[in-house]
């Protein structure tokens, strides 16, 4: 065999830094789909996460009491307790912000303070 023992590929893309990471942006070419931007909030999703995990925590037992994670975790009970709240929330709001498809009433301040813990009570007062 003769011939080159390697091939270059060009890909044009760009790097755009989105809230705190980098995310590659692809060209759009005739004939293909565009891609689909994501409207996820970043800082939503993030809470949203620790809530669930900090829950996960308390139903194994790793934690008897809030106040004990807090101490552990070394953040302040209060805020510990705003985002325990948060895994309250209606499945379809959950669905929602995991989507990207959240309104602006599922913001995190609206959520901390104003969470209602009966869904139906949430669907009428955040949707």
């Amino acid at each position: 065999m003769s011939g080159p023992t390697h091939v270059t590929v060009r890909v044009p893309l760009r790097i755009k830094r989105r809230a705190g990471r980098k995310t590659i942006v692809t060209p759009v070419i005739d004939g293909l789909a565009a891609p689909t931007a994501t409207r996820a909030d970043p800082t939503l999703l993030k809470a949203l996460a620790r809530a669930f995990r900090y829950q996960r925590m308390l139903d194994e037992g790793r934690y008897a009491s809030v106040s004990e994670m807090a101490a552990a975790e070394k953040i302040e009970r209060g805020y510990l307790g705003s985002l325990l709240r948060l895994t309250l929330l209606a499945p379809d709001f959950v669905e929602a912000i995991l989507d990207g498809r959240q309104t602006q009433s599922l913001s995190r301040p609206m959520l901390f303070d104003n969470l209602p813990i009966v869904w139906t009570d949430q669907i009428t007062n955040l949707a």
